[in-house]
């Protein structure tokens, strides 16, 4: 798993190495217990837990989930739909924004800087159920012009 992780650079000087250390021990696995995770990363158990604390705190971990298996789940088609807005004015781009999050099948949505506007991954159980959802729900978001669909093969790398 080592190298798999984006290096966690330190960005207002508030990281030292051991947060750097529990940090990535924790993108890896994020149920490991104070005790294990104290040990991996070199300090004891109280010092670590405080770190723990202070970086939740801190914002530099924001939460925890479980990481699901989409093929268990019957929702292993991945498709990234390229949308480009008839308007990019900021009440537009807070409208469209706020209509997509409301989407369950848009697992990620990023605005782009390019021939396109924004590029969304949607997940659904086939190539039928997200024609749906792209003639249903996201052509009909706000301030769409048009849509242009890209479907993956093969998930080669994901992150959860």
């Amino acid at each position: 798993m080592e190298g798999d992780l984006p290096e966690i650079v330190q960005v207002d000087g508030s990281l030292d190495a051991f947060d750097r250390k529990i940090l990535e021990e924790l993108a890896v696995n994020g149920r490991i217990p104070v005790a294990e995770l104290a040990e991996k990363v070199g300090l004891s158990k109280t010092p670590c837990q405080n770190r723990f604390k202070r970086l939740i705190a801190d914002g530099f971990i924001q939460g925890f989930k479980a990481i699901l298996n989409p093929a268990k789940m019957n929702l292993d088609h991945i498709a990234f739909a390229e949308v480009k807005l008839t308007n990019t004015q900021e009440d537009a781009l807070n409208s469209f924004n706020a209509a997509v999050r409301k989407i369950k099948e848009v697992e990620e949505c990023h605005m782009i800087a390019g021939r396109f506007d924004y590029l969304l991954k949607i997940r659904t159980r086939d190539i039928k159920k997200y024609r749906l959802v792209l003639g249903e729900r996201i052509s009909n978001l706000p301030y769409v012009a048009s849509t242009s669909t890209n479907v993956a093969m093969e998930t080669v790398k994901e992150r959860g």
